[in-house]
């Protein structure tokens, strides 16, 4: 499914983390979110990699990365050290600057790095997400009715890992299908891998953390550093799907609310699609990005 690409494991200081990588041209992060893996860009990083070298990883605790522990604080699955994994990889790939792309967890890494690893990013394009500093201080019942796992999945472990590993397979394919489409845009191979994955126990956990990291150590992080002014600083580009959450349950919408965290937007559109953006609409995202990061 990723023709041209090479698999690797890359040990970072503090997990182990596979990445693919192939092509040409300047070097490209893509960083998948929840509870994808890397073959969430299935379906066009082979043709970005007519133009760009494109790496995309398996974020820690996802995929077949590496599940360490937490932590008390679960502070071990923060964006924090999310994007730490990310940016030793590039390094250890030998790219001390690039671009990057994030969607969903991935678009939250892909912020935390932009904001602690400035000098690293050249440009960042962020896909159907909106600030989780902004969430949390602006929650409404459209927000958490349509994101009810963001307070499912926070509560105390073994709960909501004991009620999602009763029936993984259900759980991610009733979660999946929001919309009229239900799965019929996810790649069959693609699907049954993020199924795979989703049926260890380990990375139901690791799930877990990450929200729970969200909800208390990421949010400080993002706290502190709004009071102080501290924004993503290199040319951003915002996406999001028009009939998804994001589209449809925040005012201002994505594009107004962004302007408070970013000094560079240099585009802020919705495509035809819901929250999936790189599998209900490839060639709309695909068109999005190369345009983006062909830009000079």
């Amino acid at each position: 499914m990723m023709e041209g690409f090479t698999r690797t494991e890359i040990n970072t200081s503090g997990a182990r983390i596979v990445a693919l990588h192939g092509g040409k041209g300047p070097p490209l992060l893509l960083m998948h979110g929840n509870p994808f893996t890397h073959l969430s860009w299935h379906k066009f990083a082979p043709r970005l990699a007519q133009e760009f070298t494109v790496v995309a990883t398996d974020l820690r605790g996802y995929g077949d990365s590496s599940k360490p522990p937490g932590g008390d604080d679960h502070s071990g699955y923060s964006f924090r050290n999310m994007a730490l994994d990310n940016v030793e990889v590039m390094a250890s790939l030998g790219f001390k600057k690039f671009f990057a792309a994030g969607h969903d967890r991935g678009g939250r890494v892909l912020h935390r790095m932009c904001l602690d690893h400035p000098d690293k990013i050249e440009r960042a394009a962020i896909l159907d997400i909106i600030p989780q500093h902004h969430l949390f201080n602006n929650i409404t019942k459209p927000w958490a009715t349509f994101s009810w796992h963001w307070f499912f999945n926070i509560q105390p472990a073994p709960m909501p890992e004991k009620m999602m590993g009763a029936d993984p397979d259900w759980f991610i394919e009733k979660k999946l299908a929001k919309t009229k489409q239900g799965l019929s845009f996810f790649g069959k191979e693609a699907l049954e891998e993020y199924k795979r994955c989703f049926r260890n126990p380990e990375t139901i956990h690791a799930i877990c953390e990450d929200y729970r990291a969200c909800a208390s150590v990421d949010f400080e992080m993002d706290t502190k550093d709004f009071a102080a002014g501290k924004k993503i600083i290199c040319p951003s580009l915002i996406l999001w799907g028009a009939t998804g959450g994001v589209g449809r349950n925040h005012q201002p919408g994505p594009g107004e609310i962004w302007q408070k965290y970013a000094t560079d937007i240099r585009g802020a559109k919705a495509l035809p699609c819901g929250h999936y953006l790189s599998e209900e609409a490839p060639e709309e995202t695909y068109s999005e990005l190369r345009a983006f990061f062909s830009a000079r």
